[in-house]
């Protein structure tokens, strides 16, 4: 079975960082007057001396995503399952060091809250779950699949990295998509962050697309947590994965997400801030990297920012989301994985989108022909 572990150990951190700072003007002009970009492009276009030139990307970045994907904006929901968890993850609400209420839903409990969100007009949703393989496993999220599929056109999970035969299982049973995020490439770093639990192997996590790939899911989702170490490096990373995936799973969707550290309970400070106009500047150069990957925004954003945002190559988002286990009917009170920052209604969401011309595409893109 093929790796990216093995591309991934000819790279070094420091060089990669020292090599995107060290970018000038010259090689981002050289990078914006191409009609395709490789990834030493992609270095100067997230450098600091690509910054002068952020209006000059916006506008390829809208260009690109117009002529790929029109003017539609897809929506979708997370539904969280679970907030138990094995792991301990310094960063997230449902560490194990945390002591608060443990919740997983049941099969009447998750058809209430996909009741709730099917009536807001979802097609697609996110099912989220924390880590725990002996109480939300394989059997947990086949079942909670099964359950849904007659509801919704398209599945995606977050659950805890699985086996090959386990995703091959999940997509035999209606899978659709699964978002992985390294959370950072940073290989120290990541140890420090993840000191216990399944979560901890660095290796098996970073091949997690692999088995995927393999076992032939639709989409994959790839990202990292920006507060956790360097934005640029890890995004470097984060493309490095996704060229290396295109390639080798050329059948398989993609998409991009841009996690920032938000506040939750245990409230880990970021080590890196990643400021509003770092993370515009990095959506475009997403785009103009990759014009087919779907670049997708969550609530953990502030209005203001999605707003300015969302015509710039964002291609999905989500509205109104909860991020935690019943939050939008059975227990609207239980705790939040992090806080979410944009809490409009999915209503106030899709009349912004119609006001700005977009159409509102509710399942994911399999259902439209598109470019």
């Amino acid at each position: 079975m093929p790796s990216f572990t093995s591309l991934f150990n000819t790279y070094n951190w420091n060089a990669i960082v020292a090599d995107i700072y060290n970018k000038t003007h010259t090689d981002v002009e050289r990078a914006l007057a191409k009609k395709t970009r490789d990834l030493d492009d992609f270095k100067a276009l997230i450098s600091p001396a690509a910054k002068p030139y952020l209006e000059h990307m916006a506008q390829l970045s809208n260009q690109l995503t117009k002529k790929r994907f029109g003017n539609t904006m897809q929506m979708y929901a997370p539904l969280y399952l679970s907030n138990e968890c094995q792991n301990i993850c310094t960063y997230c609400g449902f560490s194990l060091t945390n002591k608060i209420p443990r919740r997983t839903l049941s099969d009447s409990e998750i058809l209430k809250e996909a009741a709730f969100l099917k009536n807001k007009g979802y097609d697609h949703i996110l099912l989220v779950t924390g880590e725990a393989n002996n109480t939300v496993g394989v059997d947990y999220i086949k079942n909670a699949i099964a359950i849904l599929n007659k509801t919704f056109a398209n599945i995606t999970i977050e659950v805890q990295p699985l086996d090959h035969e386990d995703y091959r299982l999940l997509i035999e049973n209606g899978l659709y998509a699964v978002l992985v995020y390294q959370e950072t490439y940073h290989k120290d770093e990541y140890k420090k962050h993840h000191p216990k639990g399944k979560k901890s192997n660095f290796e098996y996590r970073l091949e997690t697309p692999d088995r995927l790939g393999e076992a032939g899911v639709h989409k994959i989702g790839l990202g990292a947590l920006f507060g956790l170490e360097d934005w640029r490096a890890d995004s470097f990373f984060t493309a490095l994965h996704l060229k290396y995936l295109q390639k080798t799973y050329w059948q398989t969707k993609y998409s991009i997400s841009f996690p920032r550290l938000r506040p939750h309970s245990g409230g880990l400070e970021p080590k890196v801030v990643m400021e509003d106009a770092d993370l515009a500047q990095l959506i475009c150069a997403y785009r103009l990297l990759d014009e087919d990957v779907e670049l997708s925004l969550s609530t953990r954003e502030s209005e203001t920012f999605r707003n300015h945002i969302i015509n710039l190559g964002i291609t999905s988002i989500s509205a109104e989301s909860k991020t935690n286990p019943g939050g939008y009917v059975v227990e609207p009170q239980s705790l939040e994985q992090f806080e979410i920052s944009d809490d409009r209604s999915t209503e106030s969401i899709t009349d912004l989108l119609k006001e700005k011309g977009f159409e509102v595409v509710w399942k994911d893109w399999e259902a439209f022909s598109i470019g």
